[in-house]
């Protein structure tokens, strides 16, 4: 599938509010969905799993009960968890950081593709719950802002 048609439709799924979109254009198929941040994902699946039934994921991990001035951010998908943004380089935050709202905490991978993973409040990192390559599930927590 061309790029510039997947671009497209990533404006229109902005543009007009859709949570998700799947597309099928003869064997290829790409899905399109709006994290609820706001930012959208791609997932190209391969013709043989677009084909077959995908399981829904388990409940969500369950979060810890955060104090009255503490915020957990959790995994908004399933994937690998990368600190930095290449290996060997500097961590995005560290505990003790000050951060501010889309400051980039991580990166998850998933099918592929590196998704950014950003704050949603400013504070100050107390906590990160995942280490660098570690498996993360959707709703893990991974960092506590306060």
């Amino acid at each position: 599938m061309d790029i510039r048609k997947v671009k497209k439709l990533i404006e229109l799924l902005e543009e007009s509010g859709i949570a998700e979109i799947e597309i099928k254009e003869g064997e290829e198929a790409v899905r399109i969905s709006r994290m609820p941040t706001g930012s959208a994902v791609v997932h190209a699946l391969p013709q043989m799993a677009a084909a077959a039934p995908i399981a829904a994921p388990a409940a969500p991990a369950e979060v810890p009960k955060a104090r009255p001035n503490e915020h957990v951010v959790t995994a908004p998908m399933v994937g690998t968890f990368y600190a930095s943004p290449t290996p060997g380089a500097k961590s995005f935050v560290e505990i003790g950081d000050e951060i501010k709202v889309g400051q980039v905490l991580c990166i998850i991978e998933a099918m592929k593709m590196m998704n950014q993973i950003e704050a949603d409040r400013a504070g100050r990192i107390t906590s990160i719950m995942a280490r660098n390559g570690d498996p993360v599930e959707y709703g893990q927590p991974l960092f506590v802002i306060e």
